[in-house]
């Protein structure tokens, strides 16, 4: 089939779908990989590089799409490059179907077969395709370095013959992937570092990573889902949450925040009064801003000064740092593409393909999606 990857049109995205090293397993497996002209230049992947493992560049946007049986994109397509998709075309990206409703239908009625990567079941044969986890381990990393700049302070113990500069205290909220990765390069730098999460389970992953691992004792409440997030909490349970956040965030000189729930709003773990009560100088990175935030002092794509503190509401931070993402984003789609395109068409009975399947022959097949779409429905004006 003919694979082709465009160049990303959402101001600001650097990354690019595919990269070069990705592109001889997919045409070693017969299909012909088409690439905009210059789709991987902000990522440091220059055309010829591309050519070079066998891609063919094509000079236009609209070439690229009237050619292409298969679209393999970042993020999702805006509303003009939908109308450029042929009809009955294959489409991978981050859809992203909470907040691009309105894009699902336009990708339904143009009976496009779309898959979205953040739907990726969690089990181990899609471990390599999971595009989420992927982009949380770039965000967690940068997130540190993000409040390492800003933070007035050293981060690591330093003993010089002007005096000892004590560690820095670095509070992660949120174990997950991006968590684990924050908490890491905290470390790393030198940081005393605290990871708080609702799952006692992850206290093993935060411990071995040389945090401590701040617990909340929620009785027998069920706290993990079935692929392993977070689950909501109920009123009673986010108060004691907060009561046990507010105690640590007060002597932290750095709070990185990372958690989220798939289609929800994030949950609200710091409040403007915790801000208030934090240490002059202090730095919050909310990795949450995109879904609202974290902290209730966020302003995404922002940074705002609250009292003595700076709340910096970071957006697509992956994009950041293109290169590895892409490089990273890039073998996740790659080992998707192979196992979506196989002889006899798509394959339903297979739970990944299944799973992350949006939109295909005029339908939407996804219940979350479906059931979104309903409750938007609903929220209409009669």
């Amino acid at each position: 089939m003919r694979v082709a990857v465009p160049r990303e049109i959402v101001p600001g995205e650097r990354r690019v779908a595919l990269v070069p090293k990705s592109v001889a397993p997919l045409t070693g497996a017969g299909h012909e990989v088409l690439v905009e002209t210059s789709a991987g230049a902000a990522a440091a992947f220059p055309d010829e590089a591309y050519t070079a493992a066998g891609a063919t560049i094509v000079a236009t946007a609209a070439d690229l799409y009237k050619a292409a049986e298969v679209v393999l994109k970042v993020r999702r397509p805006e509303s003009s490059e939908v109308a450029l998709l042929n009809e009955g075309a294959i489409l991978v990206a981050f859809l992203d179907p909470a907040r691009s409703l309105d894009v699902i239908t336009e990708l339904r009625t143009r009976r496009v077969s779309s898959f979205a990567m953040e739907l990726m079941p969690r089990i181990t044969r899609a471990q390599d395709m999971d595009a989420l986890s992927a982009m949380s381990t770039v965000a967690g990393y940068h997130a540190t370095l993000m409040a390492a700049v800003r933070l007035p302070r050293f981060f690591p113990l330093l003993m010089t013959a002007a005096g000892t500069i004590t560690p820095a205290r670095v509070l992660v909220l949120g174990a997950g992937v991006a968590g684990l990765q924050a908490i890491a390069t905290a470390k790393r730098l030198g940081a005393v570092v605290e990871g708080f999460d609702i799952r006692p389970a992850v206290r093993d992953q935060v411990e071995s990573l040389g945090a401590t691992f701040v617990e909340i004792d929620l009785g027998d409440s069920q706290t993990e889902t079935a692929g392993g997030y977070a689950t909501q909490l109920a009123a009673e349970h986010e108060e004691r949450e907060r009561e046990v956040i507010a105690r640590h965030v007060k002597d932290a000189d750095v709070v990185i925040t990372t958690a989220l729930i798939p289609n929800r709003p994030a949950p609200r773990l710091m409040t403007r009064d915790m801000v208030l009560a934090m240490k002059p100088g202090s730095v919050v990175i909310d990795l949450a801003a995109e879904s609202g935030g974290n902290c209730e002092a966020t302003v995404p794509g922002e940074e705002v000064t609250v009292g003595g503190a700076l709340i910096v509401g970071p957006l697509n931070v992956p994009s950041s740092m293109p290169a590895h993402a892409s490089q990273l984003y890039s073998h996740n789609v790659m080992r998707f593409a192979l196992t979506l395109l196989k002889e006899g068409g798509l394959d339903f009975e297979d739970q990944i393909v299944a799973d992350t399947c949006v939109t295909h022959a005029g339908e939407v097949r996804s219940k979350v999606v479906a059931e979104l779409l309903g409750a938007a429905a609903g929220a209409q004006p009669a």
